[in-house]
């Protein structure tokens, strides 16, 4: 069993319909300054604090990990589920790129970091050719 590339693997266990969307919302970004030069530098600055699929699904993991183990010692200890069920899935991601949480996080418009480099790359090159 080969493993998914890490720079396609997401998008490929996304619906076409959310990629088309994520990407109309990029080209409709790229159009707005392309027509609005002066509000490069601030959208650049946005992009840099717009966090990835990677870092939104880690934090949200680390959190019903650190949650289900708090609760599981000192509530009861059924609550240690939940940290495994997590763990399970985020190995998932890491092997497969694919998780429960994934398709929500997709739909919701949180992009792969290459995604978010299209747009500031063509922004850059909007810029560089002012």
């Amino acid at each position: 069993m080969a493993l998914p590339s890490t720079v396609n693997r997401v998008p490929a266990h996304t619906d076409e319909r959310v990629n088309q969307q994520i990407r109309m919302r990029t080209q409709r970004s790229v159009d707005y300054h392309r027509q609005n030069p002066q509000l490069i530098e601030r959208r650049l600055a946005e992009l840099d604090k717009e966090w990835d699929i990677e870092r939104t699904l880690e934090a949200n993991a680390a959190t019903l990990i650190v949650a289900g183990s708090a609760l599981g010692l000192t509530a009861s200890r059924r609550f240690l589920a939940i940290p495994l069920v997590v763990g399970g899935f985020l190995l998932q991601h890491a092997l497969q790129g694919w998780c429960p949480p994934l398709p929500v996080f997709r739909r919701l418009g949180i992009r792969t970091a290459a995604e978010i480099q299209a747009e500031r790359s063509a922004l850059e090159e909007i810029r560089d050719q002012a």
